[in-house]
């Protein structure tokens, strides 16, 4: 076996004095510092190694070879290397302060600040080695290994053989073992056990007689416990969690990872209940070259209190045992750039499931398919809907199914006027088992021409031709005879152009740029019999700065502003290198004296309408607010108040959402009931690491928003309160949840939930 030899290289006494030097300051600065023995173990060693110098060998069967001085017994056959030894073969790099080599067993010795580096750049170090010249199999005293994929372990004896690594009396951990001046600190959390055996092929690490402990302290016994390093994830257990609530006692929940393939995974959850038989969750997940999709699913036989389409029971000793779960799963195929079809199903087997085990609070599920095609100038749908209630009292009945829903999309430059000209074709078939049925189709032209005037205005001009047919029946199952329309088959033709006018001013203000930009808008549109047809799509009308200046101020396309109005406002902004404000204000005025079909509440029913805003301030990543209002044109009165608040930073801010709809509309109609909400949330951290948050929801709803409300003006909704510790390794939370509306078995009152995870485990 040939022997590769390098230069002696000498080193300088000015060399070995800066390094002592280091050393030294390295110290003086974590003077205050001691740790635990176990923490001194998981810290590199001080002593600086050298940078490789080692020559590469030709052959597997080479090692290269550097030192600082060499000494070799011809008749022993023993070579003693000292001062910076560097060994080299096979990828496996080995230093030490001097190494002695028996070329007759083939045993290397290695002493002194010894590291030895494998191919995969896992990096081992000791006092002592005890290697084979492969220098892949060997024996080390009071080891470190320190993974190139995270995480560090440490142990009294370590061996290396066919490449996997074997501890006694060991310490895994994840987490950074030094603060941020590079003193030694106790790591968040370490695992430690009997044995530990680190497979770097599997990048898998297993543990005998093992437990953890945090923050210094053992807490949880983990026999036969084996995790995954690095960012791959393998197959095992995850991290419990735990939870209280009133419903369904104390709960556990002990998830199973398996790892099926690198793009394929399924995770197992059985959740166990003191007041409740047990559930089971499963969630796969796969990934491919086209697309990806999930499924989750819930399932479980228990009680449930028995509900109807009228309404929700509460009396538990209506209940019945029943097969209960939810279903969730969503996905999306991407066939070529332009065709693409995706899909969510959200399916449960009654109205309180997934309140009851806090799974959603939603109250509706929709489920969707659909085709797409999108290209530069056209865009094409085709698509399916199907929606299931959960609100008490709410008839499913009545919720529509909408089948097929198709759109087409046509834009193209106008090659007489300039402009784009934009053409769309629209059907939509809605059925509901006990309801109203309805189909829609509509062709539509929409032309805009936008220009700028020697003095500075932006001119808009807009031009809109739209034809619809309609069929529907049983129309009388209707409750809001608005909505319903007339039986049978119904056609509508629509017109309205428009004119738009902004003229904004710009200059220096403030040491920043102001903008001020008054804005003028008409829009011309004859008469429509809008009543004679179904109204399925713009029932929520209601008027706010998103719509004020728009076409058709109807959130869809079953009903259509009739009218000839001129709408007029202002918008300003100012921008500062760390400030920006931007508001908007505006009114509307209809031309013709015809009586709206906009019902009361809205801002719109009268030829002058309300006074709509918006204010948005912002400072740096300080602060955020938004400001909504509308003011009713006669009295000023508040008709709406919205405020969104954000003020703090990251780790410590507050949340404010404020809301009162004062509408004064008509009862009868469901879509603008009245209320008034407030909801407050924050984080406070009060050390590096730790801090406390919190958020409530209140309902502030009485007779003056709403004449029919039985509320007093504060009804709490929901609070939540909690302690949470995040650090580089470690999430810990502690939560409190009250509830104060119950809804059928899902049952106000207290939840307390502990959450803990650990970050750098691979799993």
């Amino acid at each position: 076996m040939p022997l590769h030899e390098a230069p002696l290289l000498a080193t300088s006494p000015l060399v070995l004095s800066f390094r002592s030097a280091l050393l030294l300051g390295s110290v003086l600065s974590c003077a205050g510092f001691a740790p635990r023995a176990v923490a001194q173990q998981l810290n590199e060693p001080a002593a600086p190694v050298s940078a490789p110098d080692a020559p590469t060998p030709d052959s597997q069967d080479e090692i290269g070879f550097a030192a600082d001085s060499l000494n070799y017994d011809s008749n022993s056959e023993v070579v003693t290397a000292n001062g910076n030894v560097q060994l080299l073969r096979e990828g496996n790099r080995l230093r030490a302060d001097k190494v002695v080599w028996d070329r007759n067993s083939g045993k290397v010795e290695a002493q002194g600040n010894v590291s030895v580096t494998d191919p995969e750049g896992n990096v081992a170090y000791g006092d002592r080695f005890d290697v084979t010249d492969t220098l892949k199999d060997g024996m080390v005293d009071n080891m470190l290994l320190v993974l190139q994929s995270g995480g560090r372990l440490a142990a009294k004896s370590g061996t290396r053989t066919s490449g996997i690594y074997t501890l006694h009396r060991a310490s895994y951990t994840g987490c950074a073992v030094e603060n941020s001046e590079g003193c030694p600190k106790e790591p968040t959390w370490q695992i430690n056990a009997i044995k530990v055996v680190y497979d770097p092929t599997k990048e898998r690490v297993s543990y005998t007689n093992a437990n953890i402990e945090l923050f210094g302290l053992p807490l949880i016994p983990l026999p036969g416990l084996s995790h995954p390093v690095g960012d791959g994830g393998s197959s095992g257990l995850l991290v419990p969690n735990l939870r209280y609530d009133n419903t369904n006692g104390f709960e556990i929940a002990l998830p199973y990872y398996w790892k099926m393939a690198p793009n394929r995974d399924l995770t197992v959850t059985p959740h166990v209940y003191t007041d409740s038989l047990p559930m089971l969750e499963t969630t796969f997940r796969h990934l491919y070259d086209r697309g990806a999709y999930q499924i989750t699913g819930f399932a479980t036989y228990g009680s449930r209190v028995a509900t109807g389409d009228s309404n929700v029971g509460t009396n538990p000793a209506a209940s019945q045992k029943d097969l209960r779960g939810y279903l969730d799963a969503s996905g999306r195929l991407q066939l070529t750039p332009e065709w693409s079809v995706d899909g969510s199903l959200r399916v449960t087997t009654d109205r309180t499931f997934l309140r009851r085990y806090d799974i959603s609070r939603d109250d509706r599920l929709r489920s969707t398919l659909g085709v797409q095609r999108i290209n530069d100038n056209s865009y094409f749908s085709i698509r399916g809907w199907a929606v299931q209630t959960l609100r008490a009292g709410d008839s499913q009945g009545q919720t529509p199914i909408a089948l097929p829903v198709i759109d087409y999309r046509l834009r193209l430059k106008d090659p007489l006027l300039g402009g784009v000209l934009q053409l769309q074709a629209n059907t939509l078939a809605i059925t509901r088992t006990h309801g109203q049925d309805t189909q829609r189709a509509f062709a539509a032209a929409e032309w805009n021409l936008r220009k700028l005037t020697g003095m500075g205005q932006e001119v808009t001009f807009t031009g809109y031709l739209r034809g619809d047919a309609y069929h529907s029946s049983d129309n009388d199952l209707t409750s809001t005879p608005s909505y319903a329309g007339k039986t049978g088959w119904q056609a509508r033709g629509i017109a309205a152009a428009a004119i738009d006018v902004r003229w904004p001013f710009m200059g220096e203000a403030f040491g920043g740029v102001q903008r001020i930009a008054p804005r003028v808008q008409i829009v011309a549109s004859p008469r429509l019999e809008n009543l004679s047809l179904p109204n399925e799509d713009a029932r929520a009308v209601d008027l706010e700065d998103s719509n004020l200046f728009a076409l058709n101020r109807f959130a869809g396309y079953d009903r259509f502003e009739d009218s000839t109005r001129i709408t007029y406002g202002l918008e300003y902004s100012l921008s500062l290198p760390d400030f920006s404000l931007q508001s908007i204000v505006g009114q509307s005025y209809r031309i013709n004296s015809r009586t709206s079909i906009l019902p009361d509440g809205t801002g719109l029913s009268d030829r002058t309408s309300d006074i709509v805003g918006r204010t948005t301030v912002r400072y740096k990543d300080f602060i955020s607010f938004t400001h909504r209002f509308r003011l009713d044109k006669d009295n000023l009165s508040v008709r709406r108040n919205e405020i969104d608040a954000t003020v703090g930073s990251k780790k410590t801010y507050a949340m404010v959402g404020y809301l009162r709809l004062n509408r004064n509309a008509l009862t009868a109609l469901e879509d603008l009931q009245d209320r008034e909400e407030v909801r407050l949330g924050g984080r406070v951290q009060f050390a590096r690491f730790w801090s406390v948050f919190g958020s409530t929801v209140i309902d502030l709803t009485d007779a003056k928003e709403d004449p029919i409300s039985i509320a007093d003006g504060y009804q709490p909704v929901r609070h939540r309160l909690g302690i949470a510790y995040e650090d580089d390794c470690l999430t810990l939370g502690f939560t409190w949840r009250r509830d104060y509306q119950a809804n059928g078995d899902a049952r106000k009152g207290n939840a307390f939930q502990l959450r803990l995870a650990f970050r750098n485990i691979g799993i």
